[in-house]
């Protein structure tokens, strides 16, 4: 036998390893960068976008690239059977947003979910055809890089093709889904065992190659045609093919017509940094914009990060932005009245403040809103954080609602569909302790968007974004955003602690918080309880992902989240 060592290979491998270990995220130490850096929950996404940006792509480029490639490795959440939404921040102080969230097919009606009794029919909200909302990620990513892109579309989607058509190695994350759909027996999940099982029936074990080559066929017309390769053409005939065969809505109309639109950002100011987020359908921009404005009044760092009374005035303020997020938020083609530019003042955060006992947990009521105030989403998202050698920042969030949407891939198309049509209020009306909305703004109508808590959030300094952040977690989302924003202004950690911290989540209804398990003491949570507050544990809350700028010395830091099982930042 030789034993000779191959010094090339050797080599090579010592390099990789060197290189791997230059990116690869310890802890609680955020990674250094110079020249650009993505940060999102699967590192191949990461990778994707880093070349592009080492290639001349500025931020966009780099966000259509990571996006595309999360639609193949991270399918639970990546996607192109989705939506979300876009924050840009330009090193020349330029801001704008993207909407490309999911709309309502033409053929939708407020009931369309109940059955003759009022009540919903077999989790139609949540599973099956009925579920599904059209798509917004194609023409949302396409829109954004005609309009600010740099490279050509056609480098863009190629690293996607690329991870679809030679494959890479399956993820442990994926052994949960794999395992629930070799049980599946209904004929609308066929096109989704084809994808994801070794020839249709068996399990992809860690580590094992997958390829997705009808994903792939998917992939080349859009890099062909742009948006038109997935809204028209064979992959819309597809969808269409599909919705006939199983009684979906969605139409060759329906996909023809979906345009996302670019929306001027929600702007508020926090203790001498500017704060942009997504607006209406995304309830997350304002709901942060007001509570930041209430707890600007308080001393936060003085408090004690994550202390019993900390955590009293946070669930308090999260308690009065959820309430008015249930009374007023929704889609505002839809909503034209919605008090937006009232609920993120300073003036309003005046009234709410001293309402808040400093010792006493107050009560939510279903039956009804505050008299200060104006007379169930998943948490399989996913969201990523770029920066570009100018400066050019990048927050984006995108979904297909549940983990891996409502489990049913197109057939021959190699993509999941979500179940969006869920963070619909189902039932006009009905508003109940338990978290179940039926307030007005947010019925179901044909072509309207559905509320979400989706966050991507760009703080800024001086005209320069400080902080690009966001995270998945159906509504916690906008609790976990507005928590490593306090951890890094107020109690002054670098991005990395910022998101690894401890966190908690209150949404108004039902009436009680989220603490997760590790990370508050007992102590803490006696002495939280003896001001009334009610908790339940979890075990993770959102896989927050972001990057801070230090432009005094030229550095760029990323952070991924931990709980995330296959984030990473990568910078250059």
């Amino acid at each position: 036998m030789n034993y000779r060592i191959n010094t090339s290979f050797f080599l090579t491998a010592l390099m990789f390893v060197f290189s791997f270990q230059l990116i690869a995220q310890s802890g609680r130490t955020p990674i250094p960068a110079k020249n650009g850096m993505v940060v999102s929950s699967h590192y191949l996404g990461s990778q994707a976008g880093k070349d592009i940006l080492a290639k001349g792509g500025n931020a966009i480029d780099a966000a259509v690239a990571t996006a595309f490639a999360l639609a193949v490795t991270l399918p639970s959440a990546g996607n192109l059977g989705g939506g979300g939404f876009l924050v840009y921040h330009g090193a020349d102080g330029e801001q704008t947003t993207f909407n490309f969230r999911e709309k309502a097919p033409k053929a939708a009606t407020q009931t369309m979910f109940l059955d003759d009794n009022g009540k919903i029919k077999d989790n139609s909200n949540h599973s099956g055809p009925l579920s599904v909302g059209v798509p917004g990620t194609v023409a949302g990513l396409w829109d954004a890089h005609q309009k600010m892109g740099k490279l050509p579309w056609k480098d863009l989607v190629q690293p996607a093709i690329d991870l679809a058509e030679k494959g890479f190695p399956s993820s442990w994350a994926m052994q949960g889904f794999q395992k629930r759909m070799m049980k599946a027996k209904e004929s609308v999940y066929d096109g989704t065992k084809k994808a994801f099982l070794k020839n249709g029936n068996q399990l992809y074990q860690p580590g094992e190659l997958w390829k997705q080559p009808d994903l792939a066929a998917t992939l080349k017309r859009i890099q062909k045609d742009g948006r038109d390769g997935f809204y028209k053409g064979k992959t819309a005939k597809l969808i269409t093919k599909f919705m006939q065969k199983h009684n979906g809505l969605i139409t060759k109309d329906d996909l023809a017509s979906y345009q996302p639109t670019e929306q001027k950002p929600i702007h508020g100011t926090y203790k001498g940094y500017d704060v942009y987020g997504m607006p209406p359908p995304s309830s997350g921009g304002v709901a942060i914009v007001e509570m930041l404005n209430i707890l600007e009044g308080f001393n936060l760092q003085k408090l004690g990060h994550n202390s019993a009374l900390y955590l009293h005035i946070l669930t308090e303020v999260m308690r009065a932005a959820f309430a008015d997020r249930a009374e007023h938020i929704g889609d505002p083609l839809f909503n034209p009245e919605m008090p937006v530019e009232a609920l993120i003042s300073k003036e309003y955060a005046d009234k709410i403040r001293p309402t808040i006992d400093w010792f006493k947990a107050t009560e939510s009521d279903s039956a009804k809103f505050n008299s200060v105030r104006f007379k169930e989403e998943s948490e399989e998202t996913t969201h990523f954080s770029v920066v570009d050698k100018a400066g050019n920042a990048v927050s984006l969030t995108y979904t297909l609602e549940y983990s891996y949407g409502s489990r049913i891939t197109v057939e021959g198309a190699g993509f999941l569909l979500n179940n969006e049509m869920g963070d619909f209020n189902p039932i006009p009306g009905v508003t109940t302790t338990r978290g179940l909305i039926g307030t007005p703004p947010n019925l179901v109508a044909p072509e309207k968007r559905m509320l979400s808590s989706m966050s991507p959030t760009i703080v800024a300094k001086d005209g320069k974004p400080v902080l690009i952040i966001g995270s998945p977690g159906g509504r916690t989302i906008i609790n976990t955003t507005l928590q490593v924003i306090l951890n890094v202004i107020d109690h002054e950690m670098n991005v990395a602690q910022a998101i690894e911290a401890p966190r908690i989540h209150h949404q108004w209804l039902p009436d009680i918080t989220s603490f997760e398990k590790l990370g508050i003491s007992p102590d803490t949570k006696r002495m939280y309880e003896m001001m009334g507050h009610k908790i339940r544990y979890r075990s993770t809350q959102g896989r927050a992902m972001g990057i801070s700028i230090d432009h005094k010395e030229g550095v760029i830091y990323g952070a991924a989240d931990s709980r995330s099982f296959d984030g990473r930042a990568v910078g250059y």
